[in-house]
Parts: C-alpha cells; structure tokens; sequence
C-alpha cells in the first residue's frame, strides 16, 4: 500500500540530555529536540496485516492535525516543530475513519463493513496510571501517526478496543461519505471534550466561555460550549476565515486578537462580571494566558489544550485574588469520551460540517499539510481511497 512518511534523523540537540529510555526505545519524549531534517513523501509501506484482536481497517478520510503542520515546518535549526513524543520514520496522520474490512481471529466487538473512528493515543491498560483510570497518561503510550504506523494510507490495523462505531452518524446523516468525514472529526473533538469537561470540570450553564485559538480544536471547544449551554462565546483567532468559522459554529464574537486588548473585551462584555471558563488552542499561551489574566471571573477556570514548548509568564496573584484555576489537558481516551461526542455529533447537538474546508486525495497529503501552514482552513481531510 501507500502512506505519507515523515522520515527524520536522530541528532539531539547538543544542551539536550537523552534519557536512558529515549536511547533504549528510540523514541523522543520532546521530538523538536532530537529528530533533525525531517523528510516528507508518499510512498510504499508493507501492507498491515491484523492481529487476533485487531481489524483491519480501509481508511475513508483523515484530517490534518497541528501536529502534522508541525512535522512539516521546522525551527531555525531544521528541527520539527513538534514537541511530543515521537519515533520516525512512520506513517503520520491521527484523525481519521474507516470501515473494518478484515477481522483477526479473536475480534468480538467489531465485523466486516462496521463503520468506525479509532482512539489515536494506544494505551495499555497494564501501567500504573492506565489501572488508576488515566489511560491518557499511559507509561507505555504509543501513539497512531506519531509513534507507529498512522492514516494517511491506504490501511491501518488497529485493536478493535479503540475502535468505535459512528453508525448513529451515518443514520443521522444519510450519508456514508459524509458520515465518514465527519466522524474523523472525532479525534480532535474529543481532545477538546476531555480538556474542557474531564480536566477542568466544565462550566456552569449560563456561564461565560473564551476560546483562544479557532483552528479544529478551538473550533470543536466553541461548538461544546454552545452545546453545553455557555450563554455567550467569545473567540480570538488571527485568521479572517477562522474567525467566520468561529461564528459558524456557535461564537457570539470573534476577534483577532492583534486589533484588540483581549482582556479589556472579556471585561467589557462582561459588564466587568469576567469570563467564567477560557479555552487556550491557539498553541501560545505566552501571549493568550496575561490576557486571560485581565478577563478573570471569580471562580474562573483555564485549560490549556494548544501544545507550546514555551515558559509562560503568569501572575498567580491573578489566580488568587480571582480564585481561579489552571489546567493542564493531554489527549482523548477514557471517561466516556469517544461515545459521548459520537452521541452529540449524531443528535444533531453539534454540527462541524461547516469546518471541513479542503479535500484532498492520498498522493496530495503533503500539498494537504502544506496548506494547512497557512492556518486559514477549518479541517482539511485526506481522502485514501
């Protein structure tokens, strides 16, 4: 089959200490410092074949995530911009559907011709955090598209237990074409489930909600907080078609945040009350985090979704003087997620279709990731087949 692989070299950077587990496992807990000249292309890859409790699975559409924007581009040095966990050379892509169209010989759950979106974070449910119920803060974590094979492919082979199916969608939407690119939505929505209701607890129906950052994430957590009963939204983003998208989906204002004093507008539709509940998906929170400082409700909360390889300058007197929190949110698994957002999504309580900006075919995936540095679509999907 074919695959869009992102090859690398292993060069640490020369003030970066390997650990003894990077060295025994070759993976990279922070991938900018360690994977050097990245290469990007589409070609052969051997044909997955499923274990006894995996299925096969022929791809039907994969999104393009940040992360493989950040595969792409690189810092001055010719590093990746990613900096998670990583072992190259692999197939990328992460957000994705497919229908099951072979099973191992100790698959239950699923059968030839199920239509499903599949968990990107391969928890082993062995470690200790996994059998404390922290499945996203797995020990011995691999990773679809970042640590093993992903789906920009042809086929992947997953375990049928992170597997779940979006028949319900399909119903929904009478269409299984359509239903396929929307439940590779799923992934990336439920990374923004998990931050704002799992982590931080959610918010107050009739609460105040601001979402920095309107790319697929910010987007989907703009979309919750409209379901979720947030009475006004307010969402900041630098590009003028994001900021149309923001109010496609459920934002009552949407500003770039460089024409603007964030803070000072979160007080001032506020009536100076604050913002109750803030979402950082923009990926850099040194800028957006003062200014969520300026815009505190009392009892306000902040999760921070985007990734940034960044120190963050806070004022914690802020925090205590407006009794407010900060939390941290990695990944998707566990806690009802997947289920529940496929729920939504099939209600018809969320709808992202308006975001699925861009299409493309497999051999265009590294044109796809290329426009997305442009950072002006919604979602752009990888159709393989």
């Amino acid at each position: 089959m074919k695959g869009m692989v992102l090859d690398a070299k292993w060069e640490p950077k020369p003030d970066y200490t390997v650990s003894d587990w990077e060295k025994e496992t070759g993976k990279a807990i922070n991938g900018n410092a360690i994977w050097h000249n990245p290469t990007l292309g589409v070609r052969e890859w051997p044909d997955p074949k499923p274990g006894p409790k995996e299925v096969l699975l022929e791809i039907q559409a994969c999104g393009v995530c940040g992360s493989d924007m950040h595969f792409y581009e690189t810092d001055d040095d010719n590093y990746i911009l990613y900096p998670g966990l990583t072992k190259f050379p692999t197939i990328l892509g992460h957000e994705f559907s497919g229908k099951v169209v072979e099973v191992g010989k100790e698959v239950t759950l699923l059968k030839p011709g199920n239509m499903v979106t599949v968990e990107e974070m391969i928890w082993c449910g062995r470690c200790i955090p996994c059998r404390n119920g922290y499945p996203n803060h797995c020990t011995n974590l691999e990773e679809i598209g970042f640590t093993i094979p992903g789906a920009f492919a042809n086929y992947i082979a997953v375990d049928e237990k992170f597997c779940w199916k979006i028949d319900a969608i399909a119903e929904r939407i009478g269409s299984e074409e359509k239903a396929y690119e929307l439940a590779a939505l799923t992934e990336p929505t439920c990374v923004a489930y998990n931050a704002m209701f799992e982590r931080a607890g959610g918010f107050r129906p009739g609460h105040f909600v601001a979402v920095f950052g309107a790319g697929p994430i910010g987007l989907a957590a703009i979309a919750l907080a409209k379901a979720a009963g947030a009475s006004m939204i307010a969402a900041f983003e630098v590009s003028p078609q994001r900021l149309e998208l923001a109010k496609m989906v459920g934002a009552d204002f949407a500003y770039d945040p460089r024409e603007v004093v964030a803070g000072e507008l979160l007080m001032e539709h506020s009536q100076g009350a604050g913002f109750d509940f803030m979402v950082e998906a923009a990926g850099v929170p040194e800028l957006v985090i003062p200014e969520m400082e300026k815009g505190l409700a009392i009892n306000a909360k902040i999760v921070q979704i985007g990734r940034a390889a960044k120190k963050v300058p806070m004022y914690l007197e802020a925090f205590q003087v407006r009794r407010a929190q900060a939390y941290g949110a990695q990944g998707h698994s566990g806690h009802e997620t997947f289920p529940n957002v496929i729920r939504l999504v099939a209600s018809g309580r969320i709808d992202l279709s308006p975001i699925i900006t861009s299409k493309y075919k497999l051999e265009d995936t590294v044109a796809a990731i290329a426009k997305s540095t442009d950072r002006t679509d919604g979602k752009i999907l990888v159709k393989p087949n």
